[in-house]
């Protein structure tokens, strides 16, 4: 708060120098008249009292104000649940009817999934879309909005037409693995504490693709303790017309049943068999009682930046003087 008188004592004062404004490059060679020296006028007291305001709002601003609110609840499990969803070429097959309608599994997903996402109050939740490659699209939040429209918002044979669980699973127990390390780093109040770990695997085949085997990347969630769920999407029969009338088909025959199976064993989850919409609904019911949404009171007070407003004051203070003294003061 000082620093202005201490400023004004140490500089030596400015005297006999023509208060110009404007300084004129090469203006001896025009022979213009030399001017006599001007004595600055000496600002008035209100001035002064003005810009010792605006040093101290200035401070005020510097200080960081922030308006704590009250306490406010914070649903939180502790649960970091990611789901990772197929994007492969065979998830066009439209073996699914919903409200009379045949649908593609993923349309079947989006719509089964995305209601599953909104009952998730107080998990953290992630999303993974998996073909030949596995790409992160939503981290873990608590934003279930946005992870539900990430999910609309795939589309079929975006990451590949080929499957690769493996690079998924080991996808997810990196992320997994990061969220834990940043949980137990953080204040209880900012995060929740590192708990329970789920992922929930929706595919409709086998791996075909990637750098790690379904059974390498299932040692791996062993290792961190990252609970698995599987669900093999796809119908047993499907008709299909043909040049010679309608057959009977099943369009599920790539899905690696088996693979599924022990992935979900090994790491103490379980694996689902989602043939309609229907079953695929209450698999989604069933994992809300598997993994249910019990939440830990939790709290924390909303805060509110106030810096902005004595800061745009100073400002305005400052500008206004700063446009007085040009206006009193000679130019060239």
């Amino acid at each position: 708060m000082p620093l202005p008188w201490i400023w004004r004592a140490w500089l030596p004062a400015v005297a006999g120098r023509a208060a110009f404004i404007l300084c004129i490059p090469g203006a001896r060679q025009w022979q213009l008249p030399t001017p006599s020296p001007v004595q600055p006028p000496v600002a008035s007291r209100w001035q002064r009292l003005l810009a010792l305001l605006t040093w101290l709002l200035l401070l005020l601003a510097a200080s960081q104000p922030q308006w704590v609110g009250e306490p406010m609840a914070l649903a939180s499990s502790g649960r970091d649940l990611m789901l990772a969803v197929d994007l492969s070429g065979s998830m066009e097959t439209r073996d699914f009817v919903r409200e009379e309608q045949t649908i593609d599994r993923l349309t079947a997903i989006k719509q089964i999934a995305g209601a599953f996402i909104e009952r998730r109050v107080g998990d953290r939740l992630g999303l993974i879309l998996f073909g030949s490659n596995a790409y992160l699209q939503a981290p873990f939040t608590f934003d279930r909005k946005t992870v539900r429209t990430l999910l609309d918002e795939s589309i079929i044979g975006l990451p590949g037409k080929e499957t690769a669980i493996g690079d998924a699973i080991a996808l997810a127990v990196k992320k997994c693995s990061e969220s834990a390390k940043s949980a137990q780093s953080a204040p209880a109040t900012v995060t929740p504490p590192a708990g329970r770990r789920v992922l929930l695997l929706l595919t409709d085949g086998a791996n075909n693709a990637g750098q790690l085997t379904p059974q390498q990347a299932a040692q791996l969630a062993a290792d961190a303790g990252l609970v698995i769920y599987t669900i093999g999407i796809g119908a047993d029969e499907m008709v299909v017309r043909t040049l010679f009338g309608s057959r009977k088909v099943n369009p599920s025959a790539d899905l690696d049943e088996a693979a599924l199976t022990a992935l979900a064993t090994r790491t103490g989850g379980r694996y689902f068999r989602a043939r309609d919409t229907a079953t695929l609904q209450q698999i989604h019911q069933q994992l809300d009682q598997l993994e249910p949404v019990v939440a830990e009171s939790q709290h924390y007070r909303p805060i509110q930046a106030l810096y902005d407003w004595p800061l745009a004051l100073a400002l305005l203070l400052a500008g206004g003087l700063m446009t007085w003294e040009v206006q009193r003061r000679p130019c060239m």
